[in-house]
């Protein structure tokens, strides 16, 4: 990693937006960054499968699961298709389950908590449209940053890979 998170926010406080602190890490990558993607649900991780089956291209998903601690958007299962197909990882504003086999799995994956119920399945939800949760609105196309001491976001890349 050529990049921590407080580095750049010091470098470019003017150019982040810092996501309240709210979430945990549990995928085998405690750090991880890329271009933006969003899906908008709740409850229904149907579009999950269908982003992650796409080709990441270093990409992170960010889902916006409305916070919800009922329901599980992201497991084992969803999380190996984000590694087979490049994706460098996932923030959930919700749960996941499976966490002890994401642990090891080659993918950030940041969320709120765990839970073991899986998804309903009705195909609901919005695809690439901004979302907004923990004081920041996430862009389709723009940066997110991630490490142990936080996420952050900015319209344009701040460090060269």
């Amino acid at each position: 990693m050529d990049y921590l998170t407080t580095d750049l926010c010091d470098a470019h406080e003017d150019k982040v937006r810092v996501v309240e602190p709210m979430f945990n890490s549990f995928g085998g990558r405690d750090a991880f960054f890329g271009r933006i993607a969003t899906l908008k649900l709740f409850e229904d991780n149907s579009l999950v499968r269908k982003a992650l089956e796409s080709q990441g291209e270093g990409r992170v998903l960010v889902i916006d699961g409305g916070g919800s601690l009922r329901r599980a958007l992201v497991g084992d299962q969803l999380a190996a298709l984000g590694v087979k197909n490049g994706w460098a990882g996932v923030v959930v504003y919700g749960c996941i389950r499976d966490s002890r086999a994401i642990g090891d799995m080659d993918l950030g994956v940041f969320a709120i908590d765990t839970h073991p119920m899986k998804t309903v399945k009705k195909n609901v939800g919005d695809a690439d449209i901004p979302v907004s949760f923990g004081g920041v609105t996430f862009v389709p196309g723009e940066w997110l940053y991630a490490d142990e001491d936080g996420v952050i976001v900015s319209s344009t890349q701040l460090h060269q890979v």
